[in-house]
């Protein structure tokens, strides 16, 4: 694994397992069981994973979820440190590197910013860098249905376009708080938005950013 995606992996591991499967997260309807039956489903069931993109397959997701949501918190925790099963294609250190930074970090943070004593943490720069590179290729996705233009801008001023119309909302932030707004985490990440008023309302009312 990803020096990255295994560091966040094991943040999420330990954050889970001191917060407790009742802990809050920023995903509507979710505590941490909840979030932990997730990641491990994504991991471990690629034949349910399919439903978080195809709506034929949610009712399978569902219930697949429901299974997961049963098991002991501590196994569910663990079979996340431990990362997924020698035959899944999260095993392969280039999927790995392409898939799960992203997927740890984000939920990582969608614990840790649910809690009422969140505090920053410092990335370091090459991280921030690795994240920008996911959101660069990511970013027409997570925007794609957007009622506004949307341009997602570094503090250096490298920028990725969300959404191409208008009027325009600018949104600037270092690349782990962009992360998390296009993941539609509008609340929680720490950026600044420029642009019409009305856009920006738009915008920040919106459910359509995010997969």
């Amino acid at each position: 694994m990803s020096t990255h995606a295994k560091r966040e992996r094991l943040l999420l591991a330990d954050l889970l397992e001191t917060a407790g499967p009742e802990a809050p997260t920023l995903c509507e309807g979710w505590r941490a069981r909840d979030l932990a039956a997730h990641v491990v489903v994504r991991e471990r069931r690629p034949d349910a994973a399919g439903g978080i993109l195809v709506k034929q397959l949610a009712p399978r997701l569902e219930r697949v979820m429901a299974e997961f949501t049963a098991k002991p918190y501590e196994e569910l925790i663990q079979l996340i440190r431990t990362g997924p099963p020698r035959f899944s294609p999260f095993n392969l250190k280039q999927v790995d590197e392409l898939s799960n930074i992203v997927e740890f970090y984000v939920h990582t943070e969608d614990l840790r910013r649910a809690q009422p004593d969140w505090t920053p943490r410092e990335l370091d720069p090459v991280f921030q860098d690795a994240l920008w590179s996911r959101l660069e290729r990511s970013a027409r996705l997570m925007g794609r249905g957007v009622p506004t233009g949307l341009v997602l801008r570094r503090p250096d001023g490298q920028t990725a376009v969300a959404h191409r119309g208008t009027p325009v909302v600018t949104v600037t932030g270092e690349p782990s708080e962009l992360v998390l707004f296009a993941y539609g985490r509008h609340g929680a990440a720490k950026v600044e938005l420029e642009g019409d008023a009305d856009a920006i309302t738009k915008l920040t009312e919106s459910k359509q950013l995010g997969i």
